[in-house]
């Protein structure tokens, strides 16, 4: 082949690899299975990954109040909150959850927006994990200021293959109600059987772990939930602790985690109670939803109906942590915990008596 022959084939190439790759972008561009560049715009939704769409989300949806927390936020729908607290809203899910992808996602909402709330679920794992374990799961070019590595999203065969599959749900009828998005709270048995089947008790443990042991990780997480109260002072945080069932102390107190636990709550009253623009709830101290395992499908898990009572309680200010009450809270809840009769869910008695119809979701 001739040196001119040579260079026409290599440009040739060139210029359909550069079309193809073109042609690409364009594909992914406007059909945006992630809702980057348009939202969820006309086509309708397939939501598929959190840490992929929430960045869209946040990106394209004004809205007034944000609610934002783990698996256990998911079942809430952005109608419900839009019911309760007026405007318009978004949720912005990660399953799993690290303070960092929360400030990933929260960092777009306010590089484009200016909510008036916040709602956030801090559970008490989030608050105590470490972010060392976190995984390379969320795609920071999606989340940073940066639009030159945006090619990672239009060039990528998993947004190529979603964009087809978001084309192909349109043409099938099988896109999702956007009200829906993220929730599971219909495809599981909300059931006091399903909570304890899915509830691995442990063996009681031999030593206490220090109260001390999970600060380091707390104040570590604490100070990106602060860096945000203090950078927006004019959005209103309403933060709150999940009630995790009661199968949850039963965990902690056999593993010896109590000391640990509820030193980690109590640095974390203080720090979050010396802002103006935060109202506390502490959902775990109710009695009546974290007794009643009916509301949950393991130790942690509540139901869709929990949400929507959490929402109205988080409204009315109900169960909230003021300065005054945040110690009696804690010492109280403790001193439950520590004597509640775990073994009767063990126990033949308790089967027998079950009454379904004394147990209604609270």
């Amino acid at each position: 082949m001739s040196n001119r022959a040579y260079r026409r084939w290599a440009l040739g190439l060139l210029a359909g690899t550069a079309g193809l790759l073109l042609l690409c972008a364009a594909f992914v561009w406007a059909v945006d299975p992630c809702f980057y560049y348009h939202g969820i715009g006309k086509l309708g939704a397939v939501f598929f990954n959190e840490r992929y769409q929430d960045a869209g989300l946040a990106k394209n949806t004004d809205a007034d109040t944000v609610i934002v927390g783990t698996s256990l936020t998911a079942n809430y729908r952005v109608s419900h909150v839009e019911r309760v607290f007026g405007g318009t809203a978004v949720k912005l899910t990660i399953p799993d959850g690290y303070l960092s992808e929360f400030d990933a996602a929260l960092g777009v909402e306010w590089r484009y927006h200016d909510p008036s709330r916040v709602i956030f679920g801090l559970d008490t794992n989030i608050l105590i994990r470490d972010e060392s374990e976190k995984t390379g799961a969320m795609p920071d070019y999606l989340y940073n200021a940066n639009p030159l590595d945006d090619t990672k999203y239009l060039l990528n065969k998993d947004t190529i293959y979603y964009g087809v599959y978001r084309l192909m749900a349109n043409r099938w009828g099988t896109t999702q109600d956007p009200d829906e998005a993220y929730t599971w709270d219909g495809t599981v048995w909300w059931n006091h059987t399903t909570a304890l089947d899915n509830y691995d008790r442990p063996a009681p443990s031999a030593s206490q772990l220090p109260a001390d042991a999970y600060l380091g990780n707390v104040r570590s997480n604490l100070a990106v939930v602060e860096r945000w109260i203090t950078a927006h002072p004019d959005t209103e945080f309403d933060i709150f602790f999940p009630p995790y069932s009661i199968l949850y102390w039963d965990k902690q107190a056999r593993e010896g985690n109590l000391d640990a636990v509820f030193s980690a709550l109590d640095t974390a009253f203080d720090a979050l109670l010396r802002y103006d623009n935060v109202r506390l709830f502490y959902f775990p101290a109710d009695e009546g939803i974290v007794t009643n395992l009916d509301n949950y499908c393991d130790y942690i898990h509540h139901s869709g109906a929990v949400c929507d009572e959490l929402l109205r309680m988080i409204s009315a200010g109900e169960e909230r942590v003021t300065a005054e009450n945040a110690k009696k809270t804690l010492a109280d809840w403790r001193d439950f915990v520590v004597n509640y009769d775990y073994d009767k869910y063990w126990t033949d008695t308790f089967w027998w008596a079950w009454d379904y119809t004394s147990h209604p979701v609270r």
